[in-house]
């Protein structure tokens, strides 16, 4: 199939929401049994508060809860976590960030400093290269 729809899979990392704090922003745990790629892409909206900045980290485990998670090491990154962390200039982006490390689990978290403003932020994450094609739609 040369079509990308049945070969990729989107699951929610964080929601939709407006952060006003400088609390850090905790995905959602991702499962990437029966894929072979994941690319976590974060989305900004008009961000309000000048001078704040946001730092990626990703973490990985083979632990469904993220027992005994490490951040994952550079070699193991498309991309980098300082190209996924933005400031309050990237108003309207769309950042990206590639694992191709062997661990079953992952979760991506951006850390705010310095915001007091509105900051509208999401992201979710793109499964692709599945096991079993095509993948199901709407997505399970």
């Amino acid at each position: 199939m040369r079509d990308m729809a049945n070969n990729i899979t989107p699951k929610p990392v964080l929601a939709p929401a407006v952060g006003t704090d400088d609390t850090a922003l905790v995905g959602a745990i991702i499962d990437r049994l029966g894929f072979d790629s994941l690319t976590y892409l974060i989305q900004t909206g008009t961000l309000a508060d000048a001078g704040a900045t946001w730092t990626a980290l990703l973490e990985e485990s083979d632990d469904s809860g993220m027992s005994g998670a490490n951040a994952v090491a550079d070699t193991d990154l498309i991309g980098t976590e300082a190209l996924a962390g933005f400031t309050q200039a990237a108003d309207g982006k769309c950042l990206k960030l590639g694992y191709v490390g062997a661990k079953r689990y992952t979760r991506l978290t951006l850390t705010p400093s310095g915001n007091a403003g509105n900051a509208p932020i999401s992201a979710m994450a793109l499964l692709g290269m599945p096991h079993q094609r095509p993948t199901a739609n709407p997505p399970a």
